[in-house]
């Protein structure tokens, strides 16, 4: 048996990790001294109630060390392969640790499998991993094809705010100032490596929209793989993109609009969406 293992950060809701039979570690989540464990005593939306009424940005940490061990443990001492798809090595220290991990306990049949990704980049290559696995695939047969299939990812996001990445420290409050009162909205996206870039801004919200709606023309969808609108705590925002990409010829059902959650929307604050899905 092909034991698949992810953290929070992939973003999937509890009763969809039961029903692909994927096991999830909660990552970390501080908001001045209390910390929290996502999807354990902190839903999406209990941390954006928090986000937005605290004055402080929360921090977040890796994954419970024992929680890891426990679950690599179990799998071990059943005979099972395992596969633990994480959070970016590039975005968080969890890949690293969960590599310990393994050493530690001698168990040569778990692979750590870096997503180079994260929320839906990284959902997306479990929910092939878990394809795979119900398909009788080896675990590293898996792996092999996550690894093709890992370049494809292709993830953008517009940011409604600037705000957090001043908090954060990732910008000057002399950019902050400027960028709000320009109505600058920060373009992200996921590299090949990983690494959270800046490729582009826009003047407003809308013209974020548009920016995110070109990129299925540029680099095409894969049809074999679903489509995934995120956003972060208001859905009337994705709906609003996903009606713009049904305008450009791309369907997102409802049930294909995901919430990001405090690994990511922690960095980037509330009313943000974005677009990831497989490039041909």
């Amino acid at each position: 048996m092909v034991r698949i293992i992810t953290d929070s950060a992939a973003d999937f809701e509890p009763f969809e990790l039961d029903k692909l039979g994927i096991s999830c570690i909660p990552l970390t989540v501080i908001f001045d001294e209390q910390e929290y464990q996502e999807n354990s005593d902190l839903s999406k939306k209990k941390f954006y109630d928090l986000l937005l009424a605290s004055g402080n940005p929360p921090k977040t940490a890796q994954a419970s060390p024992q929680i890891l061990m426990d679950l690599f443990e179990e799998a071990h001492a059943q005979g099972d392969e395992a596969i633990y798809i994480c959070l970016s090595s590039a975005l968080s220290g969890t890949y690293q640790s969960a590599v310990m991990t393994k050493n530690l306990l001698g168990y040569d049949s778990c692979h750590v499998f870096d997503s180079r990704n994260a929320t839906g980049g990284q959902r997306m290559i479990l929910e092939q991993a878990a394809k795979l696995r119900d398909a009788g695939k080896s675990a590293s047969e898996i792996i092999a094809e996550l690894e093709q299939l890992r370049s494809r990812v292709v993830l953008y996001a517009c940011m409604d705010t600037l705000e957090y990445l001043y908090k954060g420290g990732r910008i000057s409050h002399t950019t902050y100032k400027l960028g709000t009162l320009a109505n600058i909205k920060p373009i992200i996206n996921v590299d090949a490596q990983g690494r959270v870039e800046v490729p582009a801004k826009a003047m407003g919200m809308r013209k974020g929209m548009d920016f995110l709606c070109k990129r299925p023309g540029i680099q095409k969808p894969d049809v074999a793989y679903p489509l995934y609108v995120m956003y972060t705590n208001n859905r009337s925002v994705g709906e609003q993109l996903a009606k713009h990409l049904s305008s450009a010829g791309w369907e997102v059902p409802d049930d294909r609009i995901i919430q990001v959650g405090a690994a990511i929307g922690s960095h980037i604050g509330p009313d943000a969406c974005g677009l990831v899905y497989i490039a041909e």
